[in-house]
């Protein structure tokens, strides 16, 4: 019943649909979208980042913006993500990530703070308020420009870094488009060619299904893998304050270095 609900919330396909789909993948969810779609039944499977925790994702960027700092911290309930000391805490750790750039996580949780570890200071937070408590990842991004954008009362992070410097409005333009849309790469060149040449098969399956002509069907596919591209590269995607602009048109001089967003 688990793996059901997961597949109707992933595709919006109907529950029979999903049974069948799910028999016939042998219950490897992955394999049952990919089925769902290429008999039409589904939409491409959303992407999310959300994972099944609480917690609390922090963004901050030094006085001269080439450097920024993205933190999560999770928590069992959103009740608790929202305690003050909870708080306080994922402020102190970032600020320390600031100060003193840890290489890794184990690293980060080694810091001294408050005349204790950082583990420590989790694990003494976590005994008092009786939830489990722990560091996700952290990130340190430098640039030419460097700006966060934290959204829904930190339940979203990001951190954008340009070439240029002295271009700190439209990083965070940026940053935002990156909070919203989520993209999953930069630039078409990265996408994986294994996830093109799946794209397109089930393309080419819906098509067939459609009653298309064999001749037109690899054109029509392509039109489809640019749509793909614009709904999952940052550079192509339509700009969240000017629909009739892709990021790539609203850049100037400037590329856009890196983006790293976290999402709970």
């Amino acid at each position: 019943m688990e793996q059901l609900k997961t597949l109707r919330e992933k595709t919006g396909a109907g529950m029979v649909d999903c049974k069948k789909a799910l028999d016939e993948s042998g219950g490897d969810l992955d394999k049952a979208v990919e089925i769902l779609r290429k008999k039409g039944i589904a939409k491409a499977a959303k992407r999310t980042d959300r994972e099944a925790s609480e917690g609390v994702v922090m963004v901050a960027v030094n006085e001269t913006q080439s450097e920024g700092y993205l933190l999560e911290v999770n928590s069992e309930t959103d009740f608790v993500s929202r305690n003050d000391k909870f708080q306080d805490l994922a402020k102190a750790i970032l600020e320390l990530i600031k100060t003193q750039k840890p290489a890794d996580l184990d690293a980060l949780l080694a810091l001294s703070l408050n005349g204790a570890s950082v583990k420590d200071n989790l694990d003494n937070l976590s005994g008092t308020i009786g939830e489990k408590l722990g560091i996700k990842g952290f990130a340190v991004l430098t640039g030419a420009t460097v700006s966060s954008y934290s959204h829904l009362g930190g339940r979203i992070g990001v951190l954008v870094a340009l070439s240029e410097t002295g271009k700190a409005e439209l990083a965070t333009d940026i940053a935002m488009q990156v909070a919203a849309s989520n993209p999953k790469y930069l630039s078409p060149e990265e996408v994986l060619a294994e996830e093109i040449a799946k794209e397109k098969e089930i393309y080419r399956e819906q098509l067939l299904k459609e009653g298309k002509p064999e001749q037109m069907i690899e054109k029509i596919a392509e039109g489809k893998i640019n749509k793909y591209y614009s709904e999952v590269c940052l550079l192509k995607q339509e700009f969240i304050k000017d629909d009739k602009k892709t990021v790539e048109n609203i850049l100037g001089g400037a590329k856009i270095e890196k983006f790293i967003r976290y999402s709970l």
